[in-house]
């Protein structure tokens, strides 16, 4: 029987939704289990199911842009260890090289073959978690100018062999962290959750036989490609350009622009950074799979039609770089801060296909993870403490609708930001301010979405990390829409002083120093005067824009 007459459509669907399931169930474990909150509440970890070949077969919700990297980082845990011939039942694998894993050391991914009892190798369970600290100059970075400043490299080796801890690779995470027992906690959590999605795997693979299986996979991915396609189909051929720029690469203080061209063919696009700038002295870097993945996340958002991802939402795109540039660094250029332009390659992108498809696309957003935190000794027990975490901005407004306000980018949605109450209770900072930041969306027919304006004091002296960017360019409007605040943070000391912050690494902050992060708004859609004076008086009404603002901008709506 033809593998085609095996996956009917129904079998499909059910085999797709166990897929995810069997992913859900990793991140499920991986919550229950992990030890720090940056895992366990803000979710800054990736869980996913992959076919014996590499490709993915389902990823659990968490963060995007770690979508498009984890086949990269599953294929070099394999080939690290000698290849699939030299995997067994009970294997597991750690590695965090960020040339293979597209991430920086501190996402440590722990990849799971996944066997039948007859000993076929069917896939692989991972799972790539941040870890809080892993020995690097400091738990976070801004101004690392080589990898090997950035944390201590597993290189793809046995964490577990047959089924037994490897507890000499377990003593050496532990000794390159100043948070050790987070560590293991962490790595445990995540073999744990490998272990959980691997059974549940296997259990429907037996369920259908290996066989149907595949067939129905095959067919999954089938779909998957012919609904980008169908997407991409309306996007006119052509050349596009999308340009961005990070505000520096937190050492030089000198902006640096970049683009990248997409190339629009039939259903298919081609997304081209081989102009982009050469490598940086500083960590704002992307190894090839953060690039890969950049390109994934902006055009499957756009045509996925909500569904879960599978490799064969990937078919259509192509991607390109030029080795030894800052959309594909080599070893040892730093890459830290890999996820900003990242990110920004991720709104260059849109802004290319605003010029072909306005009618398909927002407008600009805050354009940043906008990520803080601090770090010290704790005085209350002696252990060293470390807590940061990325906050929402406001989303850019499109055709038929407002933007979304304080939500986190795009490319890290299904992410959240840590609970002022685990905060709280864990660390010695009280967050004194989270509200919706009024007047720091885009004016238009469809309003920006609403940054934020968040505050925190700190009852010990402790350390400030702040990895802000776009700072210097405000998120830009679309049709006549206006453009929206960008982003800013400062810092008030006891002393009285004031000062702006963007890139930081380690700056002291004594006890009772505030620090006030302003995360940037949506830009707007269409021109303001044709937005319903009834839906601007409600704005006004709510606080989301003050009553100066909309008489300036929407002086229609006051006849």
């Amino acid at each position: 029987m033809q593998l085609v007459e095996q996956a009917d459509p129904v079998t499909t669907e059910i085999v797709r939704h166990g897929l995810g399931s069997a992913a859900d169930q990793i991140k499920r474990t991986l919550i229950r289990t992990a030890m720090t909150p940056i895992i366990y509440d803000v979710l800054d970890f990736a869980a996913a199911i992959y076919d014996d070949r590499c490709r993915m077969l389902a990823q659990a919700p968490s963060i995007p842009l770690f979508m498009g990297t984890m086949s990269f980082c599953v294929e070099a845990a394999v080939r690290r260890v000698g290849g699939p011939d030299a995997l067994e039942p009970g294997d597991a694998i750690l590695i965090n090289d960020p040339y293979e894993t597209g991430s920086h050391p501190q996402d440590a991914a722990v990849v799971m073959p996944i066997f039948m009892p007859d000993g076929t190798l069917v896939g692989y369970a991972a799972v790539k978690a941040h870890w809080m600290d892993i020995g690097a100059k400091a738990p976070y970075c801004t101004d690392t100018t080589d990898v090997h400043q950035e944390g201590t490299i597993f290189p793809g080796i046995h964490v577990m062999r047959r089924g037994v801890m490897q507890d000499d690779v377990v003593r050496i995470a532990q000794a390159n962290s100043r948070m050790p027992g987070f560590v293991l906690g962490d790595l445990n959590a995540q073999i744990s959750a490998v272990q959980v999605g691997a059974a549940a795997t296997a259990r429907l693979v037996a369920r259908y036989g290996l066989d149907r299986f595949r067939a129905c996979v095959e067919r999954m991915y089938d779909h998957g490609e012919a609904v980008v396609r169908r997407y991409v189909e309306r996007i006119p051929d052509g050349r596009y350009v999308g340009r961005g720029e990070l505000d520096d690469d937190g050492i030089s203080g000198v902006p640096i622009p970049f683009h990248v061209t997409l190339e629009v063919e039939g259903s298919s696009v081609r997304f081209d950074f081989s102009d982009c700038p050469g490598v940086q002295t500083g960590p704002v870097n992307c190894p090839i799979a953060s690039t890969v993945s950049a390109a994934r996340v902006a055009l499957t958002m756009l045509a996925g039609n909500g569904e879960a991802p599978t490799e064969g939402h990937f078919r259509p795109i192509e991607v390109v770089a030029r080795p030894g540039s800052m959309f594909h660094a080599r070893p040892p250029a730093p890459c830290f801060l890999y996820g900003w332009p990242a990110i920004q390659a991720c709104d260059a992108v849109l802004r290319a296909l605003a010029d072909a498809v306005p009618e398909l696309v927002p407008a600009g957003s805050g354009g940043d993870i906008c990520g803080v935190g601090f770090w010290g000794v704790d005085q209350r027990s002696g252990e060293f403490w470390s807590d940061a975490s990325p906050y929402p901005i406001g989303q850019g407004a499109s055709v038929g609708s407002d933007g979304s306000s304080g939500l986190l980018h795009f490319a890290e949605a299904a992410t959240r930001f840590t609970p002022a109450e685990v905060r709280e209770v864990r660390f010695p900072v009280v967050q004194e301010r989270l509200e919706l930041a009024t007047d720091s969306a885009g004016a238009g027919r469809r309003r920006g979405g609403l940054g934020l304006d968040i505050g925190f004091r700190l009852l010990q002296d402790a350390e400030l990390i702040s990895t802000l960017d776009r700072t210097k360019n405000a998120p830009q409007g679309l049709a006549g829409g206006h453009d929206a605040r960008p982003n800013g943070a400062t810092v008030a000391f006891p002393d009285g002083r004031v000062e702006p912050v963007t890139k930081v690494t380690g700056l002291p902050v004594p006890a009772g120093t505030v620090l006030s992060l302003l995360t940037g708004g949506g830009a707007g859609c269409g021109e303001p005067r044709e937005r319903d004076a009834s839906a601007v008086l409600a704005d006004v009404r709510e606080g989301y824009v003050s009553e100066a603002a909309a008489r300036r901008d929407y002086p229609h709506a006051f006849g």
